[in-house]
């Protein structure tokens, strides 16, 4: 994919409106997140779509390598610009490592998918970038919640579309789910991890997921 820093990477950021993620200010209650609307612009959003594989079971996978002249590998190179990373730690206040970040994909949602949760304890950072062109269904909308007990005392709701970017500092109280939903929903999900081991190390555990995925019968539709 180049170096970090390269003119490929460079030329994929044109396509994030980094504009919007600097002035968009972040929440601080009752934890850090934002949420910015066509973070990915239309045309960036139609060209990866047009690429993004699609899974028959469902479940998170590791973005791999791909051809820089894929409008996807060029996105995915990009994301691991420094530049990124630095923009996220100042967003959020915390220290850091390009090295540890973790990118996956995830591009169908399945019913038992969006239980409430917090992220484990090895992720610092989470964003999330939807690439739905729409999106009716009330299933399948993130919600940052206020507590564990409900999907409906929320703070917010997105529905997975657009270039929409929702990102938020992993704690012990960053609560956020959503209604069941099935079907194709594709999203890029980066995370920044505690460390790049942590960082290799799930990326092999989601590796060895998905391969036993692929071996299973086809159940998902949609």
């Amino acid at each position: 994919m180049g170096q970090p820093g390269g003119n490929g990477h460079r030329n994929a950021l044109d396509n994030l409106d980094l504009e919007a993620f600097v002035t968009t200010p972040r929440v601080r209650t009752p934890f850090d997140y934002l949420v910015v609307p066509q973070f990915l612009k239309p045309a960036a959003q139609t060209a990866i779509r047009a690429v993004f594989p699609i899974s028959a079971h469902g479940g998170v996978e590791p973005a791999a390598a791909r051809d820089p002249h894929d409008a996807l590998g060029r996105m995915l190179a990009g994301f691991h610009d420094p530049q990124i990373t630095r923009l996220f730690a100042e967003k959020f206040d915390i220290d850091l490592d390009p090295a540890a970040l973790m990118i996956t994909l995830r591009s169908r949602c399945r019913l038992e998918d969006g239980k409430i949760h917090t992220d484990s304890l090895s992720k610092r950072v989470t964003a999330l970038v939807y690439l739905e062109p729409e999106w009716p269904a009330i299933g399948g909308r993130l919600r940052f919640l206020r507590g564990s007990d409900s999907l409906d005392d929320m703070l917010t709701e997105a529905p997975p579309m657009k270039g929409t970017l929702l990102a938020f500092r992993r704690s012990d109280n960053s609560w956020h789910g959503h209604s069941p939903y099935e079907g194709v929903r594709r999203i890029i999900m980066l995370n920044w991890m505690v460390s790049p081991a942590a960082a290799r190390r799930e990326l092999r555990r989601h590796a060895v997921s998905a391969g036993i995925k692929r071996l299973l019968p086809i159940k998902a539709k949609g």
